[in-house]
Protein backbone atom coordinates (compact mmCIF):
# COMPACT_ATOMS: atom_id res chain seq x y z
CA UNK A 1 0.00 0.00 0.00
CA UNK A 2 0.92 3.66 -0.86
CA UNK A 3 -1.60 5.12 1.89
CA UNK A 4 -0.59 8.45 3.77
CA UNK A 5 -3.20 10.32 3.33
CA UNK A 6 -6.67 9.25 4.82
CA UNK A 7 -9.73 10.80 4.14
CA UNK A 8 -12.84 10.88 6.50
CA UNK A 9 -16.20 12.12 5.86
CA UNK A 10 -18.22 12.93 9.27
CA UNK A 11 -16.44 14.11 12.65
CA UNK A 12 -19.53 12.44 14.72
CA UNK A 13 -19.24 9.54 17.07
CA UNK A 14 -18.10 7.20 14.09
CA UNK A 15 -15.87 9.25 12.18
CA UNK A 16 -14.01 10.90 15.30
CA UNK A 17 -13.15 7.49 16.05
CA UNK A 18 -11.98 6.17 12.45
CA UNK A 19 -9.80 9.37 12.06
CA UNK A 20 -8.27 8.70 15.83
CA UNK A 21 -7.79 5.18 14.74
CA UNK A 22 -6.03 6.30 11.38
CA UNK A 23 -3.65 8.87 13.28
CA UNK A 24 -2.76 7.18 16.18
CA UNK A 25 -2.53 3.33 15.32
CA UNK A 26 -2.38 3.61 11.69
CA UNK A 27 -0.04 7.02 11.62
CA UNK A 28 -1.52 8.55 8.66
CA UNK A 29 -2.23 11.90 7.82
CA UNK A 30 -6.17 12.48 8.16
CA UNK A 31 -8.44 14.82 6.17
CA UNK A 32 -11.52 15.19 8.69
CA UNK A 33 -14.37 16.82 6.54
CA UNK A 34 -17.60 17.86 7.88
CA UNK A 35 -20.35 20.31 6.88
CA UNK A 36 -19.45 22.72 9.63
CA UNK A 37 -16.50 24.04 11.56
CA UNK A 38 -18.89 23.53 14.88
CA UNK A 39 -19.33 19.82 14.09
CA UNK A 40 -15.32 19.84 13.18
CA UNK A 41 -14.25 21.81 16.52
CA UNK A 42 -16.26 19.66 18.43
CA UNK A 43 -14.89 15.77 16.72
CA UNK A 44 -11.55 17.22 17.52
CA UNK A 45 -12.40 17.85 21.00
CA UNK A 46 -13.86 14.71 21.77
CA UNK A 47 -10.87 13.31 19.98
CA UNK A 48 -8.35 14.98 22.45
CA UNK A 49 -10.54 14.22 25.21
CA UNK A 50 -10.14 10.80 24.51
CA UNK A 51 -6.06 10.68 23.91
CA UNK A 52 -5.97 12.47 27.23
CA UNK A 53 -7.60 9.45 28.83
CA UNK A 54 -4.61 7.24 27.20
CA UNK A 55 -2.11 9.47 28.49
CA UNK A 56 -3.44 9.17 31.87
CA UNK A 57 -3.36 5.64 31.73
CA UNK A 58 -0.09 5.55 30.70
CA UNK A 59 -0.86 3.94 26.97
CA UNK A 60 0.45 6.97 25.30
CA UNK A 61 3.34 9.60 25.82
CA UNK A 62 2.23 13.08 26.21
CA UNK A 63 4.35 14.12 23.16
CA UNK A 64 2.50 10.89 20.87
CA UNK A 65 -0.68 12.83 21.37
CA UNK A 66 0.40 16.45 20.19
CA UNK A 67 1.49 14.06 17.34
CA UNK A 68 -1.82 12.38 16.65
CA UNK A 69 -3.82 15.61 17.03
CA UNK A 70 -1.09 17.31 14.88
CA UNK A 71 -2.09 14.49 11.75
CA UNK A 72 -5.75 15.26 11.89
CA UNK A 73 -6.61 18.32 9.45
CA UNK A 74 -10.16 19.47 9.75
CA UNK A 75 -12.32 21.27 7.02
CA UNK A 76 -15.51 22.01 5.28
CA UNK A 77 -14.18 22.17 1.64
CA UNK A 78 -14.70 18.52 0.66
CA UNK A 79 -12.64 19.31 -2.90
CA UNK A 80 -9.47 18.43 -0.06
CA UNK A 81 -10.11 14.80 -0.45
CA UNK A 82 -8.61 15.08 -3.80
CA UNK A 83 -5.35 14.73 -1.74
CA UNK A 84 -6.19 11.47 -0.22
CA UNK A 85 -4.76 8.22 -0.99
CA UNK A 86 -7.97 6.65 0.80
CA UNK A 87 -11.56 7.50 1.77
CA UNK A 88 -13.89 6.46 4.86
CA UNK A 89 -17.61 8.06 4.47
CA UNK A 90 -19.03 7.92 7.94
CA UNK A 91 -21.89 10.28 7.46
CA UNK A 92 -25.45 9.53 9.11
CA UNK A 93 -27.13 6.37 8.28
CA UNK A 94 -29.53 7.99 5.23
CA UNK A 95 -29.35 6.22 1.67
CA UNK A 96 -29.98 9.43 -0.03
CA UNK A 97 -27.46 11.45 1.59
CA UNK A 98 -24.77 8.45 1.34
CA UNK A 99 -25.65 8.35 -2.55
CA UNK A 100 -25.02 12.17 -3.04
CA UNK A 101 -21.57 12.07 -1.09
CA UNK A 102 -20.04 8.81 -3.41
CA UNK A 103 -21.55 11.06 -6.52
CA UNK A 104 -19.30 13.96 -5.18
CA UNK A 105 -16.26 11.83 -4.23
CA UNK A 106 -16.47 10.24 -7.05
CA UNK A 107 -15.70 13.52 -9.06
CA UNK A 108 -13.17 14.84 -6.19
CA UNK A 109 -11.05 11.65 -5.79
CA UNK A 110 -8.65 10.27 -8.05
CA UNK A 111 -9.79 7.51 -9.73
CA UNK A 112 -7.48 5.44 -8.80
CA UNK A 113 -8.36 5.48 -5.09
CA UNK A 114 -10.73 3.43 -3.15
CA UNK A 115 -13.58 4.86 -1.47
CA UNK A 116 -14.97 3.02 1.67
CA UNK A 117 -18.70 3.48 3.47
CA UNK A 118 -18.87 3.04 7.06
CA UNK A 119 -22.32 2.43 6.54
CA UNK A 120 -24.02 -0.47 9.33
CA UNK A 121 -26.96 -1.91 6.71
CA UNK A 122 -26.96 -0.17 2.90
CA UNK A 123 -25.70 -2.40 0.10
CA UNK A 124 -22.19 -1.68 -0.83
CA UNK A 125 -23.67 -2.48 -4.49
CA UNK A 126 -25.89 0.19 -4.10
CA UNK A 127 -23.47 2.74 -3.25
CA UNK A 128 -20.90 1.65 -6.10
CA UNK A 129 -23.87 1.84 -8.69
CA UNK A 130 -23.62 5.94 -7.87
CA UNK A 131 -20.23 5.97 -9.20
CA UNK A 132 -18.02 5.35 -11.93
CA UNK A 133 -15.35 2.86 -10.07
CA UNK A 134 -17.81 0.09 -8.36
CA UNK A 135 -14.57 -2.12 -8.40
CA UNK A 136 -12.81 0.86 -5.56
CA UNK A 137 -15.90 1.14 -3.86
CA UNK A 138 -15.77 -1.26 -0.44
CA UNK A 139 -17.96 -1.48 3.15
CA UNK A 140 -15.42 -0.88 5.82
CA UNK A 141 -18.03 -1.09 8.91
CA UNK A 142 -16.44 0.12 12.32
CA UNK A 143 -17.42 -0.64 15.45
CA UNK A 144 -18.88 1.86 18.49
CA UNK A 145 -16.93 3.13 20.02
CA UNK A 146 -14.43 3.12 17.60
CA UNK A 147 -11.16 3.36 19.62
CA UNK A 148 -12.43 0.66 21.59
CA UNK A 149 -14.34 -2.50 19.37
CA UNK A 150 -11.57 -4.36 17.72
CA UNK A 151 -14.27 -5.68 14.59
CA UNK A 152 -14.55 -4.33 11.38
CA UNK A 153 -16.58 -5.33 8.94
CA UNK A 154 -15.47 -5.59 5.19
CA UNK A 155 -18.66 -5.77 3.10
CA UNK A 156 -17.81 -6.30 -0.80
CA UNK A 157 -19.90 -5.42 -3.22
CA UNK A 158 -20.55 -7.66 -6.42
CA UNK A 159 -18.04 -5.62 -8.47
CA UNK A 160 -15.30 -4.86 -5.64
CA UNK A 161 -11.84 -5.82 -6.61
CA UNK A 162 -9.71 -8.39 -4.80
CA UNK A 163 -7.00 -5.61 -4.69
CA UNK A 164 -9.94 -3.09 -3.01
CA UNK A 165 -10.52 -5.82 -0.58
CA UNK A 166 -6.95 -6.89 0.17
CA UNK A 167 -5.87 -3.07 0.78
CA UNK A 168 -8.74 -2.18 2.44
CA UNK A 169 -8.09 -5.79 4.80
CA UNK A 170 -4.77 -4.85 5.18
CA UNK A 171 -4.79 -1.19 5.79
CA UNK A 172 -7.58 -2.36 8.78
CA UNK A 173 -5.10 -4.72 10.51
CA UNK A 174 -2.44 -1.52 10.41
CA UNK A 175 -5.17 0.26 12.88
CA UNK A 176 -4.85 -2.98 14.90
CA UNK A 177 -8.58 -3.90 14.03
CA UNK A 178 -9.60 -7.56 13.54
CA UNK A 179 -10.80 -7.50 9.53
CA UNK A 180 -14.23 -10.04 9.04
CA UNK A 181 -15.35 -10.46 5.69
CA UNK A 182 -19.23 -10.03 4.70
CA UNK A 183 -21.51 -10.73 1.69
CA UNK A 184 -23.68 -7.61 0.90
CA UNK A 185 -26.59 -8.11 2.49
CA UNK A 186 -28.49 -5.68 4.20
CA UNK A 187 -27.23 -5.49 8.13
CA UNK A 188 -24.21 -7.17 7.03
CA UNK A 189 -23.44 -9.91 9.85
CA UNK A 190 -23.23 -8.72 13.34
CA UNK A 191 -26.38 -5.90 12.53
CA UNK A 192 -28.57 -8.29 10.65
CA UNK A 193 -28.34 -10.66 14.46
CA UNK A 194 -28.17 -7.66 16.94
CA UNK A 195 -30.45 -4.78 15.72
CA UNK A 196 -33.37 -7.14 15.63
CA UNK A 197 -32.66 -8.68 19.09
CA UNK A 198 -32.57 -5.08 20.09
CA UNK A 199 -36.15 -4.62 17.87
CA UNK A 200 -37.05 -7.63 19.55
CA UNK A 201 -36.23 -6.19 23.50
CA UNK A 202 -38.33 -2.76 22.67
CA UNK A 203 -41.41 -5.20 21.61
CA UNK A 204 -40.93 -6.65 24.68
CA UNK A 205 -41.08 -3.55 26.50
CA UNK A 206 -43.57 -2.22 23.91
CA UNK A 207 -45.92 -5.19 25.25
CA UNK A 208 -45.46 -4.63 28.69
CA UNK A 209 -43.42 -8.14 28.95
CA UNK A 210 -40.99 -6.36 31.14
CA UNK A 211 -39.50 -2.56 32.62
CA UNK A 212 -36.83 -1.51 30.66
CA UNK A 213 -34.37 -2.41 34.17
CA UNK A 214 -35.78 -5.79 34.02
CA UNK A 215 -35.15 -6.41 30.14
CA UNK A 216 -31.27 -5.32 29.93
CA UNK A 217 -31.01 -6.76 33.96
CA UNK A 218 -32.20 -10.36 32.03
CA UNK A 219 -30.09 -10.15 29.31
CA UNK A 220 -27.05 -9.42 31.39
CA UNK A 221 -27.50 -11.77 34.10
CA UNK A 222 -29.28 -14.27 31.32
CA UNK A 223 -27.24 -14.07 28.80
CA UNK A 224 -24.14 -12.72 30.13
CA UNK A 225 -24.46 -9.54 27.76
CA UNK A 226 -22.05 -6.93 29.12
CA UNK A 227 -25.22 -4.02 28.10
CA UNK A 228 -28.44 -4.63 28.36
CA UNK A 229 -30.17 -4.47 24.98
CA UNK A 230 -32.04 -1.20 25.68
CA UNK A 231 -28.93 0.45 27.18
CA UNK A 232 -27.17 -0.15 23.81
CA UNK A 233 -29.73 0.87 21.83
CA UNK A 234 -29.42 4.47 23.79
CA UNK A 235 -25.42 3.95 23.15
CA UNK A 236 -26.38 2.92 19.70
CA UNK A 237 -28.96 5.84 18.87
CA UNK A 238 -32.50 5.31 18.40
CA UNK A 239 -32.85 7.12 14.96
CA UNK A 240 -29.81 4.66 14.05
CA UNK A 241 -31.36 1.72 15.31
CA UNK A 242 -34.53 2.72 13.30
CA UNK A 243 -32.61 3.20 10.35
CA UNK A 244 -31.10 0.02 10.16
CA UNK A 245 -34.63 -2.23 10.68
CA UNK A 246 -36.00 -0.07 7.95
CA UNK A 247 -32.96 -1.04 5.68
CA UNK A 248 -33.49 -4.67 6.95
CA UNK A 249 -37.71 -4.49 6.55
CA UNK A 250 -37.51 -2.81 3.13
CA UNK A 251 -34.35 -5.04 1.60
CA UNK A 252 -35.55 -8.64 3.33
CA UNK A 253 -39.62 -7.86 2.58
CA UNK A 254 -40.40 -10.19 5.55
CA UNK A 255 -42.01 -8.61 8.76
CA UNK A 256 -39.83 -10.14 11.44
CA UNK A 257 -38.10 -7.02 10.73
CA UNK A 258 -40.66 -4.66 11.25
CA UNK A 259 -39.30 -1.62 13.44
CA UNK A 260 -41.60 -1.79 16.97
CA UNK A 261 -43.60 1.22 17.06
CA UNK A 262 -42.47 2.05 19.98
CA UNK A 263 -39.00 2.15 18.54
CA UNK A 264 -40.30 4.62 16.11
CA UNK A 265 -42.50 7.01 18.46
CA UNK A 266 -39.17 7.51 20.73
CA UNK A 267 -37.92 8.79 17.68
CA UNK A 268 -40.49 10.95 16.21
CA UNK A 269 -40.14 12.70 19.60
CA UNK A 270 -36.52 13.35 19.42
CA UNK A 271 -35.82 10.32 22.10
CA UNK A 272 -32.96 9.39 20.61
CA UNK A 273 -30.65 8.10 23.79
CA UNK A 274 -28.08 9.30 24.91
CA UNK A 275 -27.05 12.02 22.50
CA UNK A 276 -29.79 13.66 23.80
CA UNK A 277 -30.04 12.74 26.74
CA UNK A 278 -32.85 10.58 26.53
CA UNK A 279 -34.11 7.59 25.15
CA UNK A 280 -35.09 4.42 27.36
CA UNK A 281 -32.78 5.96 30.01
CA UNK A 282 -32.61 9.82 31.16
CA UNK A 283 -29.03 10.71 31.14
Amino acid sequence: MNIRSFGVIGAGQMGGGIAQVAAAAGGLNIILVDVSQEMLDKGKKVIAGNLEKMVAKGKMAADEKEAVLNRIVTTTDMNRLAEADFVVEAATEREDLKFQIFRNIDAICRPEIILASNTSSIPIGRIAAQTKRPDKIIGMHFMNPVPVMKLVEIIRGIATSDETYNTTKTLTESFQKTPVEANDFPGFILNRILIPMINEAIFTLYHGVGSVEGIDAAMKLGANQPMGPLELADLIGLDTILAIMETLFAGFKDSKYRPCPLLRKYVEAGWLGRKTGKGFYQY
